[in-house]
């Protein structure tokens, strides 16, 4: 099992993070799990046929400090993500760059330094919104390019919009993902910058589900665009989703993938998302690609 959505917080990031604001976990509580810091404590808990790609949870540095010291702390946690991977690389194949928001001359430098020909980082992570605006907002253009240019996907991770007053971890995020993927596909990302590959959080969120109201209300020429995106089994437990999110995205644009170790206590939904995966009506050669070979088969696509 290779689990492409494996989040971490290590502990030398946290450490700068509460030197900015010592409230951080309590603004954060979901946070407070220690599988995200102590790494013996999460190689304890894997199987031995499971590996994660590392990503960051969503404590992004543009949201406390100014563009010079969000880069220089996106630099450290990056190396320090690819320390803990090269301590156990049987685990930890791979990891998944964070970038500063509020400084995109350097973010590009960073993907330049530490991302292109890093066969230890296999891309970046973006979220849904960053320092209040869309994604898509023309600013962030020349990572969506440069990463496009690269051949790396980006994953795309859900983030509340503070601007609603109702937020909540249930619903909130994926409509917020689903809302994300809509501007995307509006603003004919895919066109613009051929070779983009964009792994989405929680099996593609709304999209799946709603998929004949993008048809007919979008139209087929957008329909078609939304399965560009490639989704991850990220659904606690549900076979049908995961079975809908094959049949929109196609079995070669789905794969494995937990939000390990959160939404399910105490060591993450990893065995419960396994089941459900086994238990649904997915062919054996389809299983085998989600958990393994559509992996495999993106990081070796270049364009």
């Amino acid at each position: 099992m290779i689990d492409v959505f494996a989040h971490v917080l290590p502990p030398k990031f946290l450490a700068q993070m509460l030197q900015i604001d010592s409230n951080v976990l309590e603004k954060n509580s979901w946070m407070k799990n220690p599988l995200l810091t102590d790494i013996d404590k999460r190689l304890a808990t894997m199987q031995p046929n499971q590996q994660e790609i590392l990503s960051m949870v969503n404590l992004n540095p543009e949201d406390f400090v100014d563009g010079d010291q969000a880069a220089t702390l996106c630099e450290a946690a990056n190396e320090e993500l690819q320390q803990i991977a090269s301590n156990s690389t049987s685990s930890f194949p791979a990891v998944v760059a964070m970038l500063p928001m509020n400084n995109i001359a350097e973010a590009m430098a960073i993907i330049d330094s530490q991302v292109i020909n890093n066969p230890l980082v296999a891309g970046v992570q973006l979220f849904t919104r960053a320092i209040g605006k869309e994604i898509t907002d023309e600013s962030f253009s020349p990572l969506f390019a440069k990463m496009a240019e690269s051949g790396k996907p980006i994953w795309l991770h859900p983030v509340f919009d503070k601007r609603k007053s109702d937020n909540n971890l249930t619903f909130s995020w994926e409509y917020e993902q689903t809302l994300a993927m809509n501007q995307i596909v509006t603003k004919n990302f895919f066109t613009k910058y051929p070779g983009l590959k964009i792994i989405v959080h929680h099996a593609g969120a709304m999209v799946p589900y709603f998929a004949r109201r993008i048809f007919y209300i979008q139209g087929e020429a957008r329909y078609e665009a939304f399965k560009h995106f490639y989704v991850d089994t990220a659904v606690l437990g549900n076979s049908r989703a995961i079975e809908m999110a094959v049949d929109f995205f196609g079995e070669d644009h789905v794969l494995f993938g937990t939000d390990t170790p959160l939404g399910i206590k105490p060591n993450g939904p990893t065995s419960v998302i396994k089941q459900s995966l086994d238990q649904s009506n997915l062919t054996s050669f389809q299983k085998k690609k989600i958990f393994t070979g559509n992996w495999q088969q993106l990081i070796q696509r270049k364009k």
